[in-house]
């Protein structure tokens, strides 16, 4: 299978000319379809895929991983680039009042931007649902990622949901990924991982039925994590034999250090940018 993935927006910038900022969007390219995940948060990725010299045009399919605005709040630049029957596909969650903040009087709004309702008004082609999609063939959803591992947790007391003018604990079910089925090995393109990078994997596997794992990469929500997660997410990395792992935007620097240190080659950064050509079991990086 031959595919292009390129980093459209990412915390860092691989190249002059390039626009960093908190957030992510990674396309993903294949002779027959291009499929966008995530929006970055405002105006990267438009900009970027102009230095880059990459067709927005050619996008079919946008997945928003979950409904926070720095993978979301990009959305309304990016729709004035692709076709108008492009498909915006995410969790029916996507949609929800999301806050951050342990204490209520410090909560700041960080979901989709409010105008994201006049959009799906105004003829945005929404498709909410709950469960894996196809995108192309060979390329899926994961849907609503289960909590398997004992060690991957949603992050306590940091993320709510406001319905109703009451707070609810937001267990991000609507965190997803995308799934490629690759001859050698799946490739698994994170969000954020909310819900958990081994979790997210062993879901991917699941679906597929299949067990080697070619590479992940996206953002893995180690940021916050313990160095007991952060040993028993690489032990699982190692005893999974994943081949490659690219990190990026909400993983953390003291994460990526210690991944690094331990998954050697088969570590690198995910930056905006960076674009990765994979042919069967070739994987070229620039």
């Amino acid at each position: 299978m031959k595919l292009k993935i390129t980093t459209l927006s990412e915390n860092t910038a691989a190249a002059l000319g390039l626009l960093a900022e908190w957030g992510l969007a990674i396309l993903i390219e294949t002779p027959q379809t291009a499929i966008l995940l995530d929006a970055g948060q405002s105006l990267t990725v438009p900009h970027n895929a102009r230095i880059l010299k990459v067709d927005l045009a050619k996008i079919r399919k946008i997945v928003l991983s979950h409904g926070h605005i720095d993978h979301t709040g990009g959305l309304r630049e990016v729709l004035k680039n692709v076709p108008p029957e492009t498909q915006i596909i995410a969790h029916p969650d996507v949609l929800d009042a999301k806050y951050s903040g342990r204490y209520e009087e410090n909560r700041r709004y960080i979901g989709i931007p409010p105008w994201s309702k006049k959009l799906k008004k105004l003829g945005a082609n929404f498709v909410l649902t709950r469960d894996s999609v196809k995108l192309a063939e060979n390329i899926i959803t994961t849907g609503e990622v289960p909590l398997s591992t004992e060690f991957e947790m949603v992050d306590p007391n940091r993320f709510y949901v406001k319905a109703d003018g009451q707070w609810h604990d937001d267990h991000l079910m609507d965190d997803q990924a995308i799934i490629i089925n690759n001859e050698p090995g799946l490739i698994i393109v994170l969000g954020c991982g909310h819900r958990g990078m081994i979790n997210t994997i062993l879901h991917a596997q699941k679906l597929t039925g299949r067990k080697e794992v070619q590479m992940v990469i996206g953002g893995c929500h180690l940021i916050w994590a313990d160095q007991e997660r952060i040993y028993r997410t690489i032990a699982a990395l190692q005893e999974m034999d994943v081949k490659k792992v690219g990190v990026s935007h909400c993983t953390g620097m003291e994460a990526s250090a210690m991944m690094a240190q331990a998954l050697g080659e088969r570590f690198f950064f995910n930056n905006a940018g960076d674009i990765i050509t994979v042919d069967g079991d070739r994987i070229e990086m620039s």
